[in-house]
């Protein structure tokens, strides 16, 4: 019996070494499978983000400008607000954001969970208030005995509603692309041309900037080092929060993990293709023009990028109560 429990001891251990010797030695490193710290809590933020009832409206909702049907982000150059009005910016991905060095393009937010509280009270978003969002969840018997069970009391506030958001935001992470089957040693996962353009790819130097298991999110960098990027888009990035002339057009370098689903690029959402974002970035960030040829096989990797997406129940909300405050889908901007 002592023999038999060595042995397998040993084979789990040199299954185990086998495993990590597979790994490839990259700047890029495979998506770990989302963790979640507290399942209750994520169970309530994934109501929060899809329930409109937090917009002035009773219209928007998280969701709304970071569809998960649609790679975390909404597929427009920039997003629809309250009363339609047009967003300043392209909608980052969600999924992954997790691994961000901070959220929001200009990485105003330092957190999750600090994001999450933003669009609330943007009134160019959902343009309700923190005050007003919290009265509306309170409202509903159905939320209070599921804050009573996460957070230990019926409390409803703006911090636990943006911390269960956060929880939920966790788990969107989206593991198993085939360029990760790659990476833990499967020689078979990727064709011919995405290796050579995964290839071109780092001989390039892309990899300066989108590295890491998110490739990308984890560094601010100025948009158009070789030529100064040309855009109608007011945004100025990271100078709208340090101040500094000098950060001025400095941005979160954006993920490139299920980058085909996530379409427009930039911040200004002005690349409407791949391949003419991948032209745009060779030229104004590396100084290099692709070929049609280069360009494809780039385009063939970053398709590869594309991992499990996020595949749950869809929530049912609690109804509202007879006193929920009632929404304002017409109301004017104050």
């Amino acid at each position: 019996m002592k023999h038999s429990l060595l042995c397998l001891a040993l084979l789990a251990a040199l299954s185990a070494t086998t495993g990590a010797e597979a790994i490839r030695s990259e700047p890029v490193t495979p998506l770990a499978a989302p963790e979640v710290i507290d399942a209750g809590k994520a169970e309530l933020g994934k109501k929060l983000f899809f329930d409109p009832r937090l917009s002035r409206s009773g219209f928007i909702s998280c969701n709304s400008c970071h569809n998960l049907s649609m790679g975390g982000s909404d597929n427009l150059r920039t997003s629809i607000g309250h009363n339609w009005q047009q967003g300043p910016i392209n909608s980052p991905t969600v999924l992954n954001s997790s691994l961000s060095v901070a959220q929001f393009w200009d990485g105003r937010a330092a957190n999750l969970q600090e994001q999450a509280g933003g669009p609330i009270a943007n009134p160019g978003e959902m343009a309700s208030t923190h005050v007003l969002a919290v009265d509306v969840v309170h409202s509903i018997p159905g939320y209070v005995d599921e804050f009573q069970s996460v957070f230990g009391s019926g409390e409803v506030s703006i911090e636990r509603m943006t911390a269960a958001i956060a929880e939920f935001e966790k788990t969107l992470v989206t593991p198993g692309s085939r360029f990760d089957q790659w990476l833990l040693g499967d020689d078979g996962a990727l064709s011919e041309q995405e290796l050579a353009g995964y290839t071109l790819f780092k001989q390039s130097g892309c990899v300066a900037c989108h590295n890491g298991a998110a490739l990308g999110g984890n560094s601010f960098q100025r948009m158009g080092v070789v030529e100064p990027y040309q855009t109608d888009n007011p945004a100025v990035g990271r100078a709208g929060v340090t101040g500094k002339d000098a950060d001025r057009f400095t941005f979160k370098v954006p993920t490139l993990r299920n980058i085909e689903l996530t379409y427009p690029y930039f911040h200004d959402g002005a690349a409407e293709t791949l391949e003419e974002a991948v032209q745009l970035m060779g030229r104004l960030q590396l100084g290099r023009t692709y070929s049609e040829k280069e360009t494809a096989d780039i385009v063939a990797f970053l398709h590869s990028l594309t991992g499990k997406q996020p595949d749950f129940k869809l929530p049912i909300l609690p109804p509202s109560s007879n006193q929920t405050p009632a929404p304002e889908p017409f109301a004017k901007k104050s």
